[in-house]
């Protein structure tokens, strides 16, 4: 079933922030069970996110620092989708920025919200397996700050129930894969 797909009807947009990376706005809205009332929303133009698995059965996660959560987070490689870009154009190009390796062999696992009280922002996920280290690993953004991490599945498994910091996307998109894992 496609994702979104009953809009509510605008009355009048009040507040609106364009941002670097996505949109803020508050609209008054009348939801399609008649409700009426101001809601806050974020636009994001979406994300792409893969789970990288070695031919050793390895996966490739980030502990990345997030300004927002004042700390660093285990996430799997992940970007936002540029103006004009599809998700699959966004994932292999951020895998390689972000891990140095590039993937021969990808399967879409799936789409999904990753905060709909809040955000229209979907993720789009992937396996990437039959992985190769580059040669020359193109420069990381100047903002980022992150370490690769390498877990066999049971370890995320065992990392995720534990509690460590490990962002909601990666869990999602994990259990998603985790059929396709050995």
């Amino acid at each position: 079933m496609p994702l979104g797909k009953e809009p509510p009807e605008i009355i009048k947009q009040r507040l609106f922030y364009q941002g670097r990376k996505f949109n803020f706005e508050v609209t008054r809205l009348r939801l399609p069970n008649k409700a009426e009332g101001d809601w806050e929303c974020i636009r994001h133009p979406g994300g792409a996110l893969a789970v990288p698995v070695t031919p050793e059965g390895k996966l490739i996660l980030l502990r990345q620092y997030r300004f927002a959560a004042q700390g660093r987070l285990l996430e799997f490689p992940a970007g936002t989708i540029e103006l004009n870009e599809d998700p699959f154009s966004t994932i292999q190009r951020e895998i390689e920025e972000e891990t140095g390796y590039h993937a021969n062999k990808w399967q879409k696992l799936g789409e999904f919200f990753l905060a709909p009280g809040y955000s229209d922002e979907i993720i789009y996920a992937f396996l990437a397996q039959d992985l190769h280290p580059l040669e020359k690993p193109p420069e990381q953004d100047e903002d980022e700050d992150m370490e690769t991490v390498f877990l066999t599945p049971e370890e995320l498994e065992k990392a995720i129930l534990s509690g460590e910091p490990v962002d909601a996307k990666s869990v999602t998109s994990f259990f998603m894969a985790r059929p396709f894992l050995k």
